[in-house]
């Protein structure tokens, strides 16, 4: 279990899942820059979902912007949606819903967010909840994301790994991939840009090898 101090960012799961390194640029070196694509997100955001607010409708209640909390992961943040669906007990269960801008993404990036939203809730609220969604903005439609052992085990897993990256504080090396070129991060990061160790004995080796043998000076 952690502490209240040990808490960190949800959204910093889907980070890492896309790129340990975007993860530390953003979350541990406080670096953000925004393209088309983070901008329309933002925006769509502030307008839909991310201030705090209730609706009810007959058998369904809707929160938006919903504190969460998990000391079981270390993990705080705030849901987009959060509907709470009357059960014929009369008890209220929660069905978080994660709203994204593009399309569904091929990596679990976006199934582990939302999941860790439901341990939270199921945390705070005492319950068992079997199921949430994603929201895609692109095709606008709903995609429904089954909670079962694998994806729990493997945001559990993600939560750890977010953790021991912020335990040793230090940016992983750039690695370029295809994927790069659509992250908002690209100028400061930097993937293409060779990294290289140059050792002491290289770097003399490197100079005899550029210099004129003896006598040969001009």
């Amino acid at each position: 279990m952690h502490t209240e101090d040990d808490l960190l960012p949800i959204s910093a799961l889907q980070h890492l899942v896309f790129c340990e390194r975007q993860c530390a640029l953003i979350h541990i070196e406080g670096l953000w820059s925004e393209n088309y694509l983070t901008a329309r997100g933002r925006v769509m955001h502030e307008k839909k979902v991310d201030t705090p607010n209730t609706e009810s409708r007959g058998d369904l209640k809707i929160e938006y912007g919903m504190p969460l909390r998990s000391l079981q992961l270390g993990l705080a943040g705030k849901a987009d949606v959060v509907e709470f669906h009357k059960q014929s007990t009369g008890e209220w269960l929660p069905f978080p819903v994660e709203h994204k801008l593009g399309k569904p993404k091929k990596d679990d990036s976006d199934r582990v967010q939302v999941c860790a939203q439901a341990i939270c809730l199921e945390e705070m609220l005492k319950v068992r909840i079997p199921k949430g969604a994603l929201f895609y903005g692109r095709p606008r439609r709903r995609e429904d994301v089954l909670f079962d052992e694998v994806l729990r085990q493997k945001t559990a897993d993600i939560a750890m790994r977010l953790h021991a990256l912020f335990k040793i504080g230090k940016t992983p090396a750039a690695h370029y991939e295809p994927k790069c070129d659509s992250c908002s991060l690209f100028d400061l990061c930097l993937p293409k840009l060779p990294c290289r160790k140059v050792t002491a004995q290289s770097y003399v080796d490197k100079l005899m090898a550029e210099s004129p043998p003896a006598g040969e000076y001009v």
